[in-house]
C-alpha cells in the first residue's frame, strides 16, 4: 500500500493541487448551507439531511466535497428548477477525505446550482466533529450531551461540506432533539416547532436558528443536551454560560462577567460590533483543547470556564480570565477576519494570545500580567523555537492531518511575542489603529500575513512587510553576543542563529534578523536602535550601565561578558532594572549555560546572587531555571542531584518561612501565588518546616477536613505526600479524584499521583489512563508527574512502547492528542542512548500526525546530553565546592 499521495492520487480524489495545497477545486463555491440534524443518545447515531448553494464557477460535470466517517444515502443536484442528477456517482477518498460527486448533464458556468445530501454519522468519542461527551449525575447514572469541535479539519465528520478556512458561506442549522433538551448554535433561536421523529417516531423540538453571518466551517458549532444557564444583560447582547446539571452553574458567574464587560471593550478597542445576536459560553465535560472559539457558542473544558472562589486558587482564576478572553478576542480576530488557509493560523492565535494579556492587564492590572509574560510565553516560544525541529510561524500546509501539529508555542507564543514586539516598536496606539484598519477592511473576508504589515505599515507610515517577514517565514531566531570598546563608547552587537543543540551549521546561520535592541541606559529606553546586519556598534553616553532588551519584548537571547553580567546583577540590587528586566536576565543565562555559551557553575553563582530579591516572577524564573539543570541532570551521581536539590532549598527555605503558608483575604493576587510557589518548591526540596506543615494539613484533610489545604498550595500539599509517603497518602489523593465534586480539586489530585516512586504505585498509575475511570481529554494528567522522578520516566516509556497499538486507535493521526502523549513519554530522557531507543522502537512505524512532536523529543533530548557531556564536571566540583547554610558538601 502507498503511504504517500502523489499528485495524481490526489488528483483522482477531486483536489486540486496546484499551488503546493491539497485543497478542494475552485470549479463551485458555497454560498448557504441548510443542514438538519437529529441526534439519538440511544444508538449513538444522527440523521442529517444539507442543502448546499453554490455558484457556478466554470462548466462543471463533478462536485467534491470534504467528507469523513458519514454514510450519504441520497444525493440530489439541481439547477433552479431543473434536476442535473438525482442518483449521481459518488466516490469517496478515505485518504484525503474527500467524496467526489460525478453527474453526466454539465452545470454551466455562471449559473446557481443546489447540492441536497441525506446522510447518517457517529456521535463519536474522538472528541472531533459531531461527537458525544459524558457526565455522572448525583445518583451515578450517565448521561449523554452532544456537541461539536470542527476545528481544524472535523466539520467533515458532522456533515458534508467544503471544510477550508477560505469557503466561507451563511448557515442555517436545524436541530431535532426531545422536548427536554438545550439546543443551541451559532446564532439565536428563530423557532420551535414540534415534528414526529424520522429516527424514533415520538414527538420532539424542531429548534431552528438564524440564519448566520458569513463563516467558515471550522467555527460552525451546536449542542444538544441537558443544560442549566446563567445570563447577563450587562452587554449588548445577551451573554450567558450553560453547564451540565452535575455542575453548580453558579461557578459560572466569573466568567459571565468578565465576558459582558470584555466584550464591550473590544468593541470599544477595535472600532467594531460584535456582529451575533447573543454569546453562549459552555462547559463541556469531554473537550480535548482547552476551549474552541466558535462564533457566538464558545466551548470550554469544564475547569476553563467554571471558577469556585471559595476551592480554587490566584493561578487557576488568572488562566480562567485568560481563556475566556482569548476566546472573545477570537471573535473578531479568527471569525470575523479568518486567515485564508492554516498556514496563517499564527493569525489568529497569536493576536489571540497578545489580546488576551493586553486586556487582562486593562482589567486586571494588580496581576501585572506583563511580567508573567516574559517567563511564561515568551520562554515558551524561545524554548521551542530553540530546537532544530521548529517551524516557522507561518509555515507551510499542505494537508489536512498538516494541520493540528501546528497548534503549538509557535503559532500562539512566538505569534504573540512578535506581535509584543512590534506594537513596542511602533507603540500602543498605532498599533491599535493599525488593527482598527485591518478589521474594517477585511470583516468577513479571508487574509494572508502581508495584510496584516500592511495595515500595520498604513497607521504607522513605516514600510514594515520586509522587516516583519524575516520574522514569519524563518525558523529561530538570534542570539546577540555583546561586547564593550570602552576607547570610544561603543557597545559591539553580532548576531548568530540561536540553538539549544549548541551545533549550528553555516548554512543554518544565513538569515540576519532585523533586532529591535530597546536600550536600557540611566536615560531611558531608546526603542528606535535596530541591528540589521550581522554585527554594528552602538554609541551608549555611560558604559556604567546598559542594557539589552529592556523589559524582553525582544525574540532574541543577550550573551554577555562575566564581567557585564556582574555589573547587571549590581543594577538589579539597585533597582536599575525591571521586573521583567531581572527575570529576563536569568532565562537568558540559564538557556545560554545549557547551549554551551555559558558554564552551568557560572549561572548556579548568578542565581545565588538574587537572594535579596523580592519578586514573585523573577523567583517563578529562578526556580524554573534551577528546575531545567534538575531535569538534565535526572539519571546523574545522586550525590551531585542531592547536592542541586540541596542548593534549591538554601535558595527558597527562609524565604517560605518568612511568608508563610497562610492565606488571608488581604494577600494580593501575586501574593498568593508567591507564597504557594515558596512553599512548594522549599517543602518538594525537603525543607522540613515545610514537609512538616504539609504533612499535618494532610493528615486533617484525609480526616475529612477538606478546607484544611488551601487550593493555592493543594498541588504542592498533595505532591509533598506522595513524594515522602506511601500507599496510604496515594490512596486518600485517588480517591480525592474520584469523589470530589470540584474539577479543579479531581485535576490537581490526577496531576500529582505521578509524584509516588513506588513501584507499586507508579504501576497503578500507569494503568489509569486506560481504566475507563480518566476522561480521554485528562489522559496526559496522571502520567505528566511521572516525568519528576527516573523511574518515572522509565515506567512512561515502557508504558508507551507497550501500548502504543491501542493509543494510535484511540487517538488518531490527524488529531494533536498522540503528539502530546509521544512527547510526554520521550522528553525527559538525557542521553545518546536512550535517544537510539526511542528512535529505534519507532523505526518502520508511521509517525503521520506526531512525526514533529517526536523530532522536537529527539532535539531536546540531544541538547540535554550536549549540555551534560559539556558540563557534568564543572557541576560536579560546583556542588562539591558549594557552601550552603554553612554546612560544606560531602562530595
Amino acid at each position: 500500500m502507498c503511504k504517500i499521495h502523489g499528485g495524481q492520487d490526489v488528483a483522482a480524489a477531486g483536489l486540486d493541487v496546484t499551488h503546493g495545497r491539497e485543497i478542494l477545486p475552485g470549479n463551485v463555491i458555497p454560498r448557504h448551507y441548510d443542514i438538519t440534524l437529529e441526534p439519538d443518545f440511544k444508538t449513538l447515531t444522527y440523521n442529517g439531511t444539507i442543502l448546499i448553494d453554490l455558484d457556478v464557477v466554470e462548466d462543471s460535470t463533478s462536485i467534491s466535497v470534504n467528507t469523513l466517517e458519514l454514510e450519504i444515502h441520497t444525493t440530489k443536484i439541481s439547477s433552479g428548477t431543473e434536476t442535473i442528477s438525482s442518483n449521481p456517482t459518488l466516490a469517496f477518498d478515505e485518504a484525503n477525505q474527500t467524496t467526489k460527486i460525478t453527474f453526466e448533464k454539465s452545470l454551466s458556468k455562471g449559473s446557481k446550482a443546489q447540492m441536497y445530501m441525506k446522510f447518517t454519522g457517529q456521535l463519536n468519542d474522538k472528541m472531533a466533529g459531531f461527537y458525544r461527551s459524558t457526565y455522572k449525575n448525583a445518583d451515578g447514572s450517565e448521561s449523554i450531551l452532544a456537541t461539536t469541535q470542527m476545528e481544524a479539519t472535523d466539520a467533515r465528520r458532522a456533515f458534508p461540506c467544503f471544510d477550508e478556512p477560505a469557503l466561507k458561506a451563511e448557515f442555517t442549522i436545524t436541530l431535532i432533539a426531545d422536548k427536554h433538551l438545550t439546543c443551541l448554535s451559532n446564532m439565536d433561536v428563530a423557532s420551535t416547532t414540534g415534528v414526529v421523529s424520522e429516527m424514533t417516531n415520538s414527538l420532539k423540538n424542531s429548534v431552528k436558528f438564524n440564519r448566520s453571518p458569513k463563516m467558515s466551517t471550522y467555527l460552525v458549532a451546536f449542542i444538544v443536551g441537558e443544560l442549566n444557564y446563567i445570563e447577563t444583560k450587562e452587554f449588548r447582547v445577551p451573554v450567558r454560560v450553560y453547564a451540565p446539571p452535575n455542575q453548580d452553574i453558579e461557578h459560572g458567574r466569573f466568567s459571565l462577567e468578565l465576558a459582558a464587560k470584555t466584550l464591550a471593550f473590544y468593541e470599544k478597542t477595535f472600532d467594531s460590533e460584535f456582529p451575533l445576536p447573543k454569546m453562549d459560553m459552555v462547559a463541556i465535560p469531554d473537550f480535548a483543547a482547552g476551549a474552541m472559539e466558535n462564533w457566538g457558542l464558545i466551548t470550554y473544558r469544564v475547569v476553563d470556564v467554571l471558577f469556585d472562589e471559595k476551592t480554587s486558587g490566584a493561578s487557576t482564576k488568572e488562566r480562567v480570565a485568560e481563556v475566556v478572553q482569548h476566546e472573545l478576542a477570537h471573535q473578531w480576530f479568527g471569525n470575523l477576519v479568518t486567515m485564508d488557509f492554516w498556514d496563517g493560523l499564527w493569525l489568529n492565535e497569536g493576536f489571540a494570545t497578545w489580546m488576551s494579556w493586553y486586556s487582562c492587564n486593562i482589567f486586571y492590572p494588580e496581576w501585572k500580567v506583563w511580567q508573567s509574560y516574559v517567563t511564561d510565553t515568551l520562554q515558551g516560544a524561545l524554548s521551542l523555537d530553540s530546537l532544530r525541529s521548529s517551524h516557522p510561524i507561518e509555515v507551510p500546509v499542505k494537508r489536512a492531518d498538516e494541520v493540528n501539529q501546528i497548534f503549538d508555542a509557535i503559532s500562539y507564543s512566538k505569534g504573540s511575542c512578535v506581535l509584543r514586539m512590534i506594537s513596542k516598536h511602533l507603540g500602543e496606539d498605532v498599533f491599535m489603529e493599525g488593527i482598527r484598519r485591518y478589521l474594517k477592511k477585511h470583516a468577513y473576508g479571508n487574509t494572508q500575513t502581508v495584510d496584516l504589515w500592511a495595515a500595520l505599515s498604513d497607521a504607522s507610515g513605516k514600510d514594515l512587510k520586509e522587516t516583519m517577514d524575516i520574522w514569519t517565514k524563518h525558523i529561530g531566531y538570534p542570539v546577540l553576543t555583546v561586547t564593550e570598546n570602552e576607547g570610544d563608547n561603543t557597545v559591539h552587537v553580532k548576531q548568530n542563529r540561536f540553538l539549544r543543540t549548541a551545533d549550528v551549521k553555516p548554512e543554518e546561520d544565513k538569515v540576519i534578523y532585523p533586532v529591535f535592541l530597546g536600550m536600557r541606559t540611566k536615560d531611558g529606553i531608546n526603542e528606535d536602535i535596530v541591528l540589521d546586519k550581522r554585527e554594528d556598534s552602538f554609541p551608549v553616553k555611560d558604559l556604567d550601565f546598559f542594557k539589552l532588551n529592556a523589559d524582553h519584548s525582544g525574540i532574541y537571547r543577550t550573551s554577555y561578558t562575566p564581567a557585564r553580567l556582574e555589573k547587571l546583577g549590581k543594577a538589579a540590587k539597585d533597582g536599575l532594572l525591571s521586573v521583567e528586566d531581572r527575570a529576563g536576565m536569568i532565562a537568558d543565562a540559564g538557556a545560554l549555560a545549557a547551549s554551551g555559551y555559558q558554564k552551568t557553575s557560572g549561572v548556579l553563582n548568578l542565581l545565588k546572587g538574587f537572594d535579596s530579591e523580592k519578586e514573585f516572577v523573577v523567583w517563578n524564573e529562578i526556580i524554573s531555571r534551577l528546575g531545567a539543570v534538575q531535569g538534565a541532570w535526572m539519571f546523574e551521581d545522586k550525590k551531585v542531584r542531592d547536592g542541586l536539590e540541596s542548593f534549591q532549598r538554601d535558595l527558597v527555605s527562609e524565604k517560605s518561612h518568612k511568608a508563610g503558608w497562610e492565606f488571608k483575604d488581604t494577600d494580593d493576587h501575586i501574593e498568593q501565588q508567591f507564597k504557594g510557589m515558596l512553599f512548594g518548591s522549599a517543602g518538594m526540596s525537603g525543607d522540613e518546616t515545610c514537609k512538616k506543615a504539609a504533612k499535618e494539613m494532610f493528615a486533617k484533610f484525609a480526616a475529612g477536613d477538606k478546607s484544611a489545604i488551601h487550593p493555592n498550595i493543594r498541588g504542592s500539599v498533595f505532591g509533598m505526600a506522595l513524594k515522602y509517603g506511601g500507599k496510604e497518602e496515594y490512596d486518600t489523593i485517588l480517591a480525592t479524584y474520584r469523589e470530589s465534586k470540584n474539577a479543579d480539586e479531581r485535576n490537581t489530585a490526577l496531576r500529582s499521583l505521578g509524584r509516588a516512586k513506588d513501584p507499586e504505585l507508579i504501576k497503578r498509575t500507569i494503568a489509569l489512563p486506560f481504566s475507563g475511570e480518566v476522561k480521554e481529554q485528562d489522559v496526559y494528567l496522571p502520567i505528566s508527574a511521572l516525568r519528576t522522578h527516573p523511574e518515572g520516566i522509565e515506567a512512561l516509556f515502557s508504558w508507551m512502547t507497550e501500548n502504543f497499538e491501542v493509543l494510535q486507535q484511540k487517538f488518531p493521526a490527524g488529531l494533536s492528542m498522540l503528539g502530546s502523549i509521544v512527547s510526554i513519554c520521550t522528553s525527559s530522557f538525557t542521553s545518546q542512548k536512550d535517544l537510539d531507543r526511542v528512535h529505534k522502537f519507532f523505526e518502520g512505524k508511521s509517525t503521520k500526525g506526531f512525526d514533529q512532536s517526536l523530532a522536537q523529543s529527539s532535539d531536546a533530548i540531544r541538547a540535554k546530553a550536549a549540555w551534560l557531556e559539556r558540563d557534568r564536571k564543572d557541576v560536579a566540583d560546583w556542588v562539591a565546592n558549594y557552601q550552603g547554610k554553612g554546612v560544606k558538601s560531602e562530595l
